[in-house]
């Protein structure tokens, strides 16, 4: 008997009808995509595409970049500018001159009334370059206040920290291209398939071409814990003791490149002495790893051609997470692993253009890595300004982290957030509710007028978002590209390069110092400041146009370098930083510093038995303000939920996808449950991404070199809830 073979559906793809694709860079991580929005024949955003030319994603773009293009008709955008008298009261619409007026007088009267520095600035990670200059220029030129920051204090802080401590400068020396030539790598606390996807898929080609060992080192088992060769479920916290312990074996065993460190570091004999005390055995016993793994982690590293480390938010976001990137720094300069093919220490980067803000906003010192505390970069900047050099002050002033405290006890009456949502991103949201009603004058910018923080504002001002705006991003591997307004700001949103302009004019200063009418004004500018010496942060051979054919450049890229043609995307810059072994110190030699290891961790006890452990999913992107509100995304993982082993779970009558309440000592918050072995029995996991939840229990304390929050160990108590109001409060949180 023959049978008639049924024809299978064939897929079908939808045909958004896209009359025009215009470029763009995607606007989530720091991966820094090359991407292209298609726009119907209305003009209306429909489709999102990776573009093939770019060497970052080859035409690749994970989930969020896909529907990237439904951002710009999202809910909650702001589209008028509002003002009230008090907080809680009715919002009124008003005009943008009326707005800029009054926020310009209250500026002015807090800081009459109470000093310069009672008015803080927070930034963000998520503006244009230009626009982190211009911002700059307002607030140290013009505004005048020393207490101005970005909330890549939260994330990048103590990479930032660790690398000019080791190596005198900010600037990841590595690139991606380091996964082709790596003979051993060694993750350190990242997840790279959800945090990163596009540089994870970057690594797995790589490994499709040349196998080289790949180690993870993590509490709990990550989807990358699974791909890697090994898995090191280290013991929360403990990083350090775990990396001077791979330094003793290295040293003990005359595995390091002694000629590199003689002519390129300083500083051996007290890293020598220091590691002396965490030989595998004692240090075993801290890190939860055993000895005969660290002295074959410390091997394999060692002995390859080129070696390289990474890190995310698993070393940044500690109570030493700055010394936790100068022990990855000194591993690469131990066994001379900087600035050659394969070879590197690469900070994973989190916001979209966390390094633009690094590089030019001014937040840590004066622009272009030039530092309030050095004489001349306070002259040269106030030069190029036209005002007085004695208007800047003389130290760097408080860290985001050190603002909210401040306002606390009085010392900071006013304050500007721009596309910052510290009532999500903040540890201990309690704490925080409270901070923000005593403030004087509080100003929000967004895109969103539904932030949470807005409930406690004065002023709001909305902003527009990513692709309607033009300007420059920089990438994790210093690669800066292009961002091209794909359609106009919604209603009478303005761009934030536009605000800062406006209302730098409300100040005496901003009759001295010129502000370009245009981001690329903004960007020629920053190009004359990148110039002279040695500086590595040299952008003056750059152009906009030049940037968009060649689909990003690495800095530094001179003006010597204009000349090499951008066809085909031959300009690359500069893909690797201290290729000739001198350092941004003031000698040239990079520093090896000793990391004695200090336990100052909360760790379980009887009355809260559980670490607590948090991280992302590959879903959403950070607080959710954006993912939140894409359907495509946000039905994937609606509903805050906890990870939690069977076994724990059994024994507390816990069962999988009920609700429960996890408390700490700060606050409380109700989770689902999701039964697993990713995390051990005294361990439990939840996405940072839902703002009633993480940050509600989370611990906060502060790395003392880089003022960044310890969000990832605290502990926790799991205790039980009612089953139906929990049911109708998450109800609740997923039409948001």
């Amino acid at each position: 008997m023959f049978f008639k073979r049924k024809e299978k559906n064939p897929i079908r793809i939808v045909d958004k009808k896209v009359h025009e694709w215009k470029y763009t860079t995607c606007g989530y991580c720091s991966t820094g995509c090359s991407i292209e929005v298609g726009l119907n024949e209305e003009g209306k955003a429909v489709a999102t595409r990776g573009n093939a030319n770019a060497d970052v994603n080859r035409g690749k773009l994970c989930i969020k970049g896909i529907f990237e293009h439904e951002l710009f008709d999202a809910a909650g955008r702001g589209d008028k500018p509002l003002m009230r008298d008090k907080p809680y009261e009715p919002w009124k619409k008003t005009d943008w001159d009326t707005t800029l007026d009054h926020m310009g007088s209250e500026i002015q009267r807090i800081q009459e009334t109470y000093g310069r520095d009672s008015f803080a600035i927070v930034s963000t990670g998520q503006i244009l370059t230009e626009e982190f200059y211009s911002l700059g220029k307002l607030a140290r030129g013009c505004i005048g206040t020393n207490n101005y920051d970005g909330n890549t204090t939260l994330c990048m802080a103590s990479a930032v920290s660790g690398y000019k401590r080791s190596f005198g400068s900010d600037g990841p020396p590595g690139c991606y291209e380091d996964f082709e030539h790596t003979e051993c790598l060694i993750a350190w606390g990242s997840n790279l398939p959800e945090q990163h996807p596009i540089i994870y898929w970057r690594l797995k080609e790589a490994l499709e071409k040349r196998k080289f060992p790949v180690i993870v080192i993590d509490p709990r088992v990550t989807m990358f814990a699974q791909f890697a060769d090994m898995h090191l479920a280290i013991t929360p916290g403990t990083d350090v003791a775990l990396m001077n312990s791979l330094m003793y074996v290295i040293l003990d065993e005359g595995l390091e490149d002694r000629d590199y460190i003689d002519k390129h570091t300083k500083g051996i004999e007290a890293v020598e002495a220091c590691v002396k005390d965490y030989d595998p055995v004692s240090a075993s016993k801290i890190c939860g790893i055993d000895e005969d793994t660290i002295r074959n982690v410390a091997r394999l590293y060692a002995k390859a051609g080129a070696a390289m480390g990474i890190w995310t938010m698993g070393i940044n976001q500690s109570t030493h997470g700055s010394d936790g990137v100068v022990g990855i720094n000194s591993l690469a300069l131990l066994t001379g692993n900087i600035g050659k093919p394969g070879g590197t220490s690469l900070s994973i980067t989190g916001q979209c253009n966390a390094m633009g803000t690094r590089e030019w906003s001014s937040c840590s010192g004066l622009p272009g890595y030039r530092y309030l505390e050095n004489p001349e970069d306070r002259k040269e900047i106030a030069e190029f300004w036209g005002i007085d050099e004695e208007f800047f002050p003389k130290k760097r002033g408080m860290a985001q982290t050190d603002i909210f405290p401040a306002i606390e006890t009085g010392q900071i009456k006013g304050l500007w957030l721009v596309a910052t949502n510290p009532m999500t991103s903040m540890p201990n949201t309690a704490r925080i509710r409270k901070t923000l009603e005593k403030l004087d004058f509080l100003v929000v910018q967004d895109a969103y007028a539904d932030v949470e923080t807005t409930e406690y504002a004065h002023m709001y001002l909305p902003a527009a978002v990513w692709a309607e705006k033009e300007g420059c991003f920089t990438n994790t591997e210093r690669r800066v590209n292009i961002v091209r307004q794909v359609v106009k700001p919604k209603g009478d949103s303005k761009t934030d390069f536009w605000i800062f302009k406006e209302l730098a004019k409300r100040f005496p200063n901003g009759q001295k110092i010129h502000f370009p009418e245009t981001p690329e004004g903004a960007f020629n500018e920053m190009k004359q400041l990148s110039k002279g010496g040695d500086r590595t942060l040299d952008i003056s051979g750059m152009t906009h146009d030049k940037i968009e054919e060649a689909c990003g450049i690495q800095w530094p890229y001179r003006e010597e370098d204009e000349d090499e043609g951008v066809a085909g995307g031959d300009v690359k810059g500069s893909s690797r930083l201290y290729t000739d072994g001198k350092f941004q110190t003031a000698d040239g030699k990079a520093n090896l510093i000793p990391l004695p290891f200090i336990d100052n961790n909360e760790v379980p006890d009887d009355d809260y038995p559980f670490w607590m452990n948090s991280g992302r999913v590959v879903e959403h992107f950070h607080t959710r303000t954006r993912t939140g509100k894409i359907g495509n995304m946000n039905k994937y993982s609606p509903t805050p939920y906890m990870e939690m082993n069977p076994d724990a779970a059994a024994d507390l009558g816990v069962k999988h996808q009920s609700y429960v309440r996890i408390a700490s000592r700060r606050g409380d918050a109700v989770v689902m449950v999701q039964l697993t072995q990713r995390v051990s029995r005294n361990m439990v996991f939840i996405p940072f991404h839902f703002h009633d939840c993480v940050n509600r229990v989370s611990l906060g304390l502060l790395d003392p070199h880089s003022r960044q929050p310890a969000f990832k160990q605290c502990a926790v108590r799991i205790e039980p809830v009612d089953q139906d109001w929990a049911g109708k409060l998450n109800v609740e949180r997923r039409t948001y």
